[in-house]
């Protein structure tokens, strides 16, 4: 079986969360310990395959907007700890 084609919106919604995946796993490797680096690389995994079955324009940009919080969050922890300037 085939997956359905997607159209501009959908394909460009699927790259604006592949580019969140990406970012969020380049950002973890900033994480001095190797212990929470593994829990946040398997809590982002998690995350993204439970979310994978939505398909509704409105869920997935509230869940991108989630993340990017999530990932500026983490960003800026890492710089108050002076891991990341």
């Amino acid at each position: 079986m085939t997956k359905p084609t997607l159209n501009l919106k959908q394909f460009l919604l699927r790259q604006e969360v592949l580019k969140l995946y990406r970012d969020i796993f380049r950002t973890i490797r900033d994480v001095p310990e190797e212990s929470s680096r593994k829990e946040l690389r398997e809590w982002t995994r998690h995350d993204f395959r439970n979310n994978i079955h939505h398909t509704e324009e409105i869920t997935i940009k509230m869940l991108l907007n989630h993340g990017k919080r999530s990932l500026s969050e983490l960003r800026t922890s890492l710089e108050l700890s002076g891991v990341k300037k």
